[in-house]
């Protein structure tokens, strides 16, 4: 039970780092950390008409490594060593769900 805890709550701190990064580069985010979810999940969307693309978010531990995880593809998006770098994939993917003829 507590190890469950300390992998949920290491997960939160991942994923409220990167809730900073994306917004800094104007994306919007709803964080899911409630009780009622199984894992935390961070859903990160584009603001405004387009409200409905977004990409839902998760911190694992994969091989003793925590990677983020695009939830509804299943890929891994980028080590959650540096939030930076992962906002700047997320964006990416969203850049791309938004305008896929120009990415």
């Amino acid at each position: 039970m507590l190890r469950r805890r300390r992998k949920r709550q290491r997960a939160v701190r991942y994923l409220d780092l990167l809730a900073l990064a994306v917004g800094a580069l104007g994306w919007r985010c709803v964080k899911l950390y409630g009780r009622e979810f199984p894992t935390p999940l961070l859903w990160v969307y584009a603001s405004g008409v387009a409200e409905d693309v977004g990409v839902v978010v998760r911190a694992r531990a994969v091989g003793g490594a925590w990677v983020y995880q695009d939830v509804q593809r299943g890929q891994v998006l980028f080590p959650c060593g540096d939030a930076k770098a992962a906002a700047e994939r997320v964006d990416s993917v969203l850049k791309g769900r938004l305008f896929p003829a120009n990415w």
